[in-house]
Protein backbone atom coordinates (compact mmCIF):
# COMPACT_ATOMS: atom_id res chain seq x y z
CA UNK A 1 0.00 0.00 0.00
CA UNK A 2 1.00 3.69 -0.55
CA UNK A 3 0.34 6.54 1.07
CA UNK A 4 2.15 9.46 -1.04
CA UNK A 5 -1.38 11.71 -0.99
CA UNK A 6 -2.60 13.46 2.56
CA UNK A 7 -5.01 14.92 2.97
CA UNK A 8 -6.22 16.35 6.88
CA UNK A 9 -9.64 17.82 7.64
CA UNK A 10 -10.35 19.26 10.67
CA UNK A 11 -14.07 19.44 12.10
CA UNK A 12 -15.64 20.56 15.65
CA UNK A 13 -16.46 17.82 17.93
CA UNK A 14 -19.97 19.59 19.45
CA UNK A 15 -19.78 18.28 22.72
CA UNK A 16 -16.59 19.00 23.87
CA UNK A 17 -15.90 21.73 21.62
CA UNK A 18 -12.54 20.75 20.62
CA UNK A 19 -10.82 20.82 17.08
CA UNK A 20 -10.15 16.86 15.91
CA UNK A 21 -8.05 16.95 12.51
CA UNK A 22 -8.49 13.75 10.72
CA UNK A 23 -5.99 12.83 7.92
CA UNK A 24 -7.07 10.76 4.66
CA UNK A 25 -4.71 8.74 2.76
CA UNK A 26 -4.37 7.39 -0.90
CA UNK A 27 -4.40 3.80 -0.62
CA UNK A 28 -2.91 1.93 -3.61
CA UNK A 29 -2.41 -1.80 -4.26
CA UNK A 30 0.71 -3.31 -5.35
CA UNK A 31 -0.59 -2.77 -9.41
CA UNK A 32 -1.40 1.59 -8.47
CA UNK A 33 -4.82 0.44 -8.63
CA UNK A 34 -7.36 1.72 -5.57
CA UNK A 35 -10.27 -1.24 -4.80
CA UNK A 36 -13.66 -0.89 -3.20
CA UNK A 37 -16.68 -2.97 -2.28
CA UNK A 38 -19.75 -1.55 -3.16
CA UNK A 39 -23.39 -2.49 -1.77
CA UNK A 40 -27.00 -2.01 -2.89
CA UNK A 41 -30.25 -4.37 -1.87
CA UNK A 42 -29.07 -7.58 -2.36
CA UNK A 43 -25.74 -7.02 -4.66
CA UNK A 44 -22.16 -6.58 -4.52
CA UNK A 45 -19.71 -5.44 -6.47
CA UNK A 46 -16.21 -5.31 -6.12
CA UNK A 47 -14.56 -2.42 -7.97
CA UNK A 48 -11.05 -1.62 -8.42
CA UNK A 49 -10.00 1.52 -10.81
CA UNK A 50 -6.81 3.31 -12.12
CA UNK A 51 -6.44 6.13 -14.66
CA UNK A 52 -7.09 5.38 -18.07
CA UNK A 53 -8.66 5.80 -20.81
CA UNK A 54 -12.47 5.77 -19.25
CA UNK A 55 -13.64 1.89 -20.22
CA UNK A 56 -15.46 0.02 -17.79
CA UNK A 57 -16.22 -3.65 -17.85
CA UNK A 58 -18.34 -5.82 -15.49
CA UNK A 59 -17.81 -9.36 -14.97
CA UNK A 60 -15.30 -9.54 -18.12
CA UNK A 61 -18.41 -8.12 -19.88
CA UNK A 62 -18.10 -4.18 -21.62
CA UNK A 63 -20.34 -1.97 -20.02
CA UNK A 64 -22.77 -1.35 -23.27
CA UNK A 65 -22.77 -5.02 -23.14
CA UNK A 66 -24.09 -5.68 -19.94
CA UNK A 67 -25.93 -3.04 -18.92
CA UNK A 68 -28.04 -2.16 -22.36
CA UNK A 69 -30.46 0.68 -20.51
CA UNK A 70 -28.87 4.24 -20.44
CA UNK A 71 -30.10 5.14 -16.68
CA UNK A 72 -28.22 2.36 -15.56
CA UNK A 73 -24.80 3.12 -17.74
CA UNK A 74 -25.22 7.00 -15.96
CA UNK A 75 -26.30 5.61 -12.26
CA UNK A 76 -22.83 3.94 -12.60
CA UNK A 77 -20.92 7.38 -14.58
CA UNK A 78 -22.80 9.84 -11.63
CA UNK A 79 -19.48 9.60 -9.35
CA UNK A 80 -17.19 10.68 -12.01
CA UNK A 81 -19.46 13.57 -13.34
CA UNK A 82 -19.90 14.93 -10.39
CA UNK A 83 -15.83 14.86 -9.44
CA UNK A 84 -15.19 16.07 -12.39
CA UNK A 85 -13.49 13.00 -13.67
CA UNK A 86 -15.21 12.00 -16.58
CA UNK A 87 -12.98 9.45 -18.69
CA UNK A 88 -9.64 9.90 -16.65
CA UNK A 89 -10.35 6.38 -14.59
CA UNK A 90 -10.46 2.64 -16.43
CA UNK A 91 -12.78 0.63 -13.83
CA UNK A 92 -12.62 -3.29 -13.47
CA UNK A 93 -15.90 -4.50 -11.34
CA UNK A 94 -17.42 -7.69 -10.24
CA UNK A 95 -21.09 -7.90 -9.41
CA UNK A 96 -22.53 -10.48 -8.02
CA UNK A 97 -26.34 -11.42 -6.78
CA UNK A 98 -29.49 -8.75 -7.08
CA UNK A 99 -31.10 -7.71 -10.18
CA UNK A 100 -29.46 -5.15 -12.87
CA UNK A 101 -30.87 -2.18 -10.78
CA UNK A 102 -28.99 -3.34 -7.76
CA UNK A 103 -26.12 -4.14 -9.48
CA UNK A 104 -25.74 -0.56 -10.88
CA UNK A 105 -26.23 0.95 -7.91
CA UNK A 106 -23.90 -1.24 -6.02
CA UNK A 107 -21.71 -0.31 -8.75
CA UNK A 108 -21.98 3.46 -8.10
CA UNK A 109 -21.33 2.88 -4.82
CA UNK A 110 -18.08 0.96 -4.77
CA UNK A 111 -16.79 3.81 -7.98
CA UNK A 112 -17.41 6.62 -5.35
CA UNK A 113 -15.45 4.62 -2.61
CA UNK A 114 -12.52 3.80 -4.55
CA UNK A 115 -12.36 7.35 -6.28
CA UNK A 116 -12.48 8.80 -2.60
CA UNK A 117 -9.55 6.25 -1.65
CA UNK A 118 -7.31 7.34 -5.09
CA UNK A 119 -7.99 10.90 -4.45
CA UNK A 120 -8.67 11.59 -1.05
CA UNK A 121 -9.73 15.60 -1.51
CA UNK A 122 -12.72 14.64 -3.79
CA UNK A 123 -14.20 12.93 -0.27
CA UNK A 124 -16.29 16.39 0.73
CA UNK A 125 -18.25 16.63 -3.23
CA UNK A 126 -18.94 12.79 -2.97
CA UNK A 127 -20.22 13.15 0.30
CA UNK A 128 -22.61 16.14 -0.53
CA UNK A 129 -23.88 13.63 -3.48
CA UNK A 130 -24.64 11.00 -1.28
CA UNK A 131 -22.60 8.73 -3.30
CA UNK A 132 -20.30 7.33 -0.09
CA UNK A 133 -23.72 6.71 1.89
CA UNK A 134 -24.72 2.65 1.15
CA UNK A 135 -29.01 2.63 0.43
CA UNK A 136 -29.88 1.04 3.00
CA UNK A 137 -33.39 0.34 1.31
CA UNK A 138 -34.09 -3.53 1.08
CA UNK A 139 -36.85 -5.42 0.11
CA UNK A 140 -39.32 -6.45 3.10
CA UNK A 141 -40.41 -9.59 4.07
CA UNK A 142 -43.14 -11.65 3.53
CA UNK A 143 -45.24 -12.09 6.58
CA UNK A 144 -47.88 -14.63 7.46
CA UNK A 145 -51.49 -13.67 6.75
CA UNK A 146 -50.31 -11.36 3.90
CA UNK A 147 -50.23 -12.78 0.03
CA UNK A 148 -46.94 -10.39 -0.23
CA UNK A 149 -44.80 -8.09 2.14
CA UNK A 150 -47.78 -5.85 2.36
CA UNK A 151 -50.60 -6.88 0.39
CA UNK A 152 -53.20 -8.97 2.33
CA UNK A 153 -55.49 -11.57 0.99
CA UNK A 154 -58.74 -10.57 -0.34
CA UNK A 155 -61.29 -9.97 2.41
CA UNK A 156 -64.71 -11.80 2.35
CA UNK A 157 -67.64 -10.86 4.54
CA UNK A 158 -69.84 -13.46 3.80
Amino acid sequence: MSTDNITTETFTNTTTNTVVAKERVQVLDSKGRSYATGKRKNAIARVWIKPGSGKVSVNGIAQEKYFTRDALRARIGQPFVVAGREGQYDVFCTVVGGGLSGQAGAIRHGISKALELYEPELHAVLKQNGLLTRDPRVVERKMYGHYKSRRRFQFSKR
